[in-house]
This record gives structure tokens, sequence and C-alpha cells, in this order.
């Protein structure tokens, strides 16, 4: 289980270079449903909205310790965006990470882009690898 403050959830050191992957086309993306990716070693869940915004979070729930989250349902609560895991129904922001249960608990995020074509890509930083 990660154990974090909300500070250390949006804090990126400058150093931190981004590798971009091409995951899949928008349209490949179910709005309201996740993907999971393969990036280098790290699993990422990949959402797009019924608005079209993309998110992009870590796969493990670090409740269960199983990598799920990308089959999780996404909904919102009080106005945030949110992916409730299908183990044990933690409640994580979709911007952020954190865990809306558990505010000592939260997943890393990565950036996520429509790219040129219609991609959509996510990056990895050395500070965000699992």
């Amino acid at each position: 289980m990660s154990i974090t403050s909300e500070a250390t959830i949006t804090r990126r050191p400058a150093e931190a270079a981004a590798r971009w992957f091409d995951i899949c086309s928008y349209t490949d993306l179910i709005p309201e449903r996740g993907a999971c990716a393969m990036l280098d070693g790290t699993q990422v869940a990949v959402f797009r909205a019924f608005d079209g915004t993309l998110y992009a979070l870590s796969n493990l729930d670090p409740f269960s310790g199983a990598y799920v989250l990308s089959r999780g349902i996404l909904g919102t609560r009080d106005g945030v965006p949110t992916v409730a895991s299908p183990m044990y129904k933690q409640v994580f922001d979709l911007r952020t990470g954190a865990c809306l249960d558990d505010p000592r608990v939260a997943v890393p995020v990565f950036p996520v882009r429509r790219a040129e074509g219609d991609r959509v890509e996510v990056a990895l930083t050395d500070d965000r690898r699992q």
C-alpha cells in the first residue's frame, strides 16, 4: 500500500524526463471504460470520460495488490472524476490518484495526451515508475 501526502502526489521533479508511449487510437477507448497498457514494465490504466477527457493512473489497486483499476467503475464524487476499484470499492481521484476513502493512500498518475493522428499517448517519468 502506498501512503503519501497530497503534496507528494502533485509534485514533479524538474529533472524527471518524460518518455511518451503510443497507447491506442482515441476512438479505441470506450467512454467510461478503462484499458490497461504495459509501458516499460509499468501497468497503466487509461480512461476516456464521457466528456472526452483522458486520464492515466497506475493499474495497481494498493488495497488488494491486484492490477485491476482499469476495470474499475468511473463516476464522480462532489464533482471530482473518480474510479472505484472493482475489488474493495475504494474510490480514487482520476486527476491526482488520491484515495477519497483514505487520504493517506494514493496511486501514481501519469501525463496523458491526445496526439497527432488521433493517438493516445501516456508518459512515464523516472519518478512515476512502479
